[in-house]
């Protein structure tokens, strides 16, 4: 297609926007509104799925080393526990510093335990981190298995519990999200499909003087790739300050180490680019569907 075309396409297209008023300031207060509900929900999913995250990437494998193993012993345990499937990082702890972090931890009362700094009874610690969060059982069964091995611990309690409440948040988020989106779509659609039939005696009579069926649709192109974007211009505003002013305000203020929001970037960015890429497909396919029925003259 020439270039002299495509902008009277794109003229045309403007025009129709300005011509048709009320029914624009209708498609785009639709498109506006539904995108609106999903860019907020997109933030609090993309939220709730990093705190799930810091969650999971915190669990860690405490392997005890038994108390009669020698250096020896405890490299070669090591060896053994670097050979492990899936384990990403292996810290090693000695005794001392446990013993000074159970201290610290109890505060005051912590001070009892200063009499056991000559007869330390603690095991060193190798503490292994898992490249799958969800792998950490299997590792951990697998280090108790091996020799001058004293004791594992991983959060028993708690980890099963932990991976099925990150797994439902996850595929929650997703489906409504999913779920969302495609009510948007026939929302929107369906809005544009008035505007268009509202122009129905006007696509017949271009037919009818032998107007070709891309010659026709072009216009509509361009009007619902508009209306579409134009719609999805404003939920992104509204939310880009909303979301800056909480994090301002509450961002960094939870005082809970794995609830911290994300930062506004690239956070915003991302929810924006993905408002206006389904503003501008809804806005396309709308038209595209609607005027299709009025080409079979």
């Amino acid at each position: 297609m020439k270039g002299r075309t495509l902008g009277r396409h794109f003229k045309e297209g403007g025009k129709n926007l300005v011509r048709n008023g009320w029914m624009t300031f209708a498609s785009v207060s639709a498109v506006a509104v539904m995108l609106f509900v999903v860019g907020a929900f997109v933030l609090m999913i993309m939220n709730v799925n990093h705190f799930a995250s810091a969650l999971e990437d915190d669990v860690e494998v405490r392997v005890f080393i038994d108390l009669t193993a020698g250096e020896e012993e405890q490299e070669e345990l090591l060896n053994e526990l670097e050979e492990l499937a899936g384990v990403e990082e292996i810290a090693f702890v000695p005794k001392d510093e446990g013993l000074d972090s159970l201290i610290a931890s109890l505060g005051d009362q912590g001070d009892i335990f200063e009499t056991l700094r000559d007869e330390n009874p603690l095991n060193d610690v190798y503490v292994v981190h898992a490249e799958n969060p969800e792998e950490t059982e299997q590792i951990a069964n697998e280090a108790e298995e091996l020799a001058y091995v004293d004791g594992v611990e991983y959060g028993q309690d708690i980890f099963e519990q932990l991976f099925t409440v990150t797994n439902f948040v996850r595929n929650a988020g997703f489906v409504l999200i999913l779920g969302l989106m495609f009510t948007a779509m026939f929302l929107i659609a369906n809005t544009i499909k008035l505007t268009i039939l509202a122009r129905k005696r006007e696509i017949q009579i271009m037919k009818l003087v032998g107007a070709t069926n891309g010659f026709i649709r072009w216009p509509f192109f361009i009007e619902g790739l508009l209306l579409g974007v134009i719609g999805s211009i404003i939920p992104i505003g509204i939310l880009s300050y909303a979301y800056v002013r909480f994090y301002d305000t509450f961002g960094q203020q939870t005082g809970i180490e794995y609830f911290q929001f994300l930062p506004q970037n690239p956070l915003i960015l991302q929810m924006g680019a993905l408002l206006i890429a389904i503003g501008a497909f809804v806005g396309v396919w709308g038209s595209m569907m609607s005027v299709r029925k009025f080409l079979k003259v």
